[in-house]
């Protein structure tokens, strides 16, 4: 049976695939044009993955038995930061390749039991936790990269609608730190593709919904791209929203990260 964490590796593996391929037919100029990112260029976002690459690898690497070497953060960052555009383009590439190689190696039991110590949340957490935050860094900093040169790029639909999945389950806890429920001063239950964004004192994804106030008509990866800020009204043709709030009271409630 294929499980959730099974679905989120072949996803990472999938948003891999099409920057890997996208990667190096990026001109210098590519590399230079702004990303969907704010005040970051196509090579700082490719830079970001690659370092976020390095780091993740660690703790999966290290709570699966293996040997990892101790490097800093901060030094991390510091050598991508220092890197030619080409460089961190192509070492995005190596790098995310290492990561995926050292998930995709996990046994059905490994994938089942692991718990993993990012070092910033309080307690390690399951295996599908830090392979969905991943996933969710992954398919919206992918979307950034691409339509710095591509401005009809969208989020991976089959990403999107397994992230819309993860919200409703083991990544709720992030909205608890992304969402902004109090920049509306009503109850919103707002019927999306695949389920439902509850906003009260608090914001949900739930599977299902009978009563919405609200409805969201766009794909599901355009609900993943509102939930990380990155519906803006030069990228949301395609969506409307009617009901008991509007698309720019929703922003509001998702500025990004």
């Amino acid at each position: 049976m294929t499980t959730l964490v099974d679905r989120t590796v072949a996803a990472l593996r999938a948003n891999h695939s099409a920057l890997a391929a996208l990667t190096p037919t990026l001109s210098e100029a590519d590399l230079s044009k702004p990303s969907g990112a704010t005040e970051w260029s196509v090579a700082q976002v490719l830079s970001h993955l690659g370092s976020g690459a390095e780091i993740a690898r660690k703790p999966i690497a290290a709570a699966a038995g293996g040997r990892v070497e101790d490097e800093d953060n901060q030094a991390i960052w510091a050598r991508w930061n220092a890197s030619a555009p080409a460089d961190q383009a192509a070492e995005f590439v190596t790098h995310d390749l290492a990561y995926l190689e050292t998930v995709e190696a996990l046994s059905d039991e490994q994938r089942a039991s692991l718990k993993v110590d990012l070092g910033f949340l309080p307690e390690p957490v399951p295996l599908v936790v830090a392979l969905g935050m991943r996933l969710n860094e992954v398919a919206n900093h992918s979307w950034d990269a691409r339509v710095g040169v591509d401005p009809s790029a969208t989020v991976d639909p089959e990403s999107a609608e397994l992230i819309v999945e993860l919200f409703g389950g083991p990544l709720a806890f992030l909205l608890g730190f992304t969402g902004k429920p109090h920049e509306v001063e009503r109850e919103v239950r707002l019927a999306i593709p695949g389920g439902a964004l509850e906003i009260t004192d608090a914001v949900t994804v739930l599977g299902s919904i009978d009563d919405p106030t609200a409805v969201f008509e766009g794909p599901a990866e355009a609900v993943v791209r509102l939930l990380s800020g990155r519906l803006g009204p030069e990228h949301a043709a395609e969506v409307t929203v009617t009901g008991n709030v509007t698309l720019d009271e929703l922003r509001n409630v998702f500025p990004g990260y």
